[in-house]
């Protein structure tokens, strides 16, 4: 099976890359060449822009055909229009969504059936914030309706795992790593969700090799966060003590949830960390247990600086939060 990447540098691209060549398959990468542009020198790489404003745009794909498409970095329905358009339209195209296309973020189990959230202006570029999901339904619909029979949209939990530039999870199993009093959000048995990059890669390129066409919830069964940082530990080997503070108190201290304190979501957004997956599972979807992903990502993360250093706590407000929490 031919295979085209449009991106394939950056985390979840690189384990797409990193699965397809473990199939044997050949392999094209189409990127701006800004982002790690020397990581793959035996790979095939075009060069060009997904906006087709912007020169030389989509030059590089014409006339050149492949069997599956991978889309990790779409973003905004004319972009991904324009990349449909500019490939064949025998061409099978997974394309990366994710759980954030939900109206309701605070109903746990929901399947792919739930209500879409929806954008009032639909023609705009701005992706980041409020309009994130409902500008990934339409970036959905777009392939849908261009590839009918031969598509699948991956609605995708927090990816986690090597090359994560995000530190959402890499935080945690820093921070547990480094020892010490660690504060930690609401209690043990707060449930988290969150998936290997390289499981989303082995299962879309299974649908997309038997030719299974759909709309799937693509993350972990639901573990809990006391699991996440006791297994972090022991693999760590750290004297980290855990000291979990309520919701209230980290509501009271005006603490960020997700990025500042990352995987907390306060009680009107949980539903984001409880999502079914029960769809890909009858799909065959299969993730790697958490102890792996950590080991595999605190191996990584030990010889890789954090790339953004804004997301977690930062020494001194843990250290304030912690006495404060004491002195109650």
């Amino acid at each position: 099976m031919r295979v085209l990447i449009l991106g394939g540098t950056q985390f979840l691209g690189r384990h797409f890359v990193d699965a397809v060549q473990a199939r044997g398959w050949p392999l094209t990468l189409f990127n701006r060449g800004q982002t790690n542009p020397d990581i793959y020198r035996d790979i095939d790489q075009l060069r060009g822009n997904r906006d087709p404003k912007i020169a030389p745009g989509l030059e590089a794909l014409a006339g050149r055909s492949w069997d599956l498409i991978v889309d990790p970095s779409g973003y905004v329905p004319r972009l991904v229009r324009a990349s449909l358009s500019a490939l064949d339209s025998s061409s099978y195209y997974c394309f990366i969504s994710s759980i954030s296309v939900y109206r309701d973020f605070a109903t746990p189990h929901q399947d792919e059936n739930a209500p879409l959230g929806e954008i009032e202006d639909p023609t705009t570029e701005e992706w980041s914030g409020p309009a994130y999901g409902p500008l990934k339904v339409l970036c959905e619909n777009e392939v849908r309706a261009a590839r009918p029979a031969n598509h699948l949209n991956v609605r995708a939990g927090l990816i986690i795992g090597p090359h994560d530039p995000t530190e959402r999870f890499t935080y945690w199993l820093r921070r547990v790593a480094r020892g010490g009093e660690v504060l930690a959000p609401v209690g043990p048995d707060l449930p988290c969700q969150a998936i290997h990059a390289r499981d989303i890669a082995e299962w879309s390129l299974d649908m997309a090799a038997s030719q299974r066409s759909g709309t799937y919830n693509v993350t972990s069964a639901v573990y809990s966060f006391g699991e996440l940082l006791e297994t972090t530990q022991r693999i760590s080997g750290s004297d980290a003590r855990i000291t979990y503070v309520s919701e209230e108190f980290l509501l009271e201290q005006e603490v960020g949830p997700w990025m500042e304190l990352p995987l907390w979501l306060p009680a009107e957004m949980a539903g984001l960390v409880r999502t079914s997956v029960a769809a890909a599972q009858e799909q065959g979807l299969q993730t790697r247990p958490l102890a792996q992903t950590i080991r595999e990502t605190l191996a990584w993360a030990e010889e890789t600086p954090p790339v953004d250093t804004s997301v977690g706590l930062t020494p001194e407000r843990e250290a304030e939060l912690l006495a404060a929490w004491g002195g109650r």
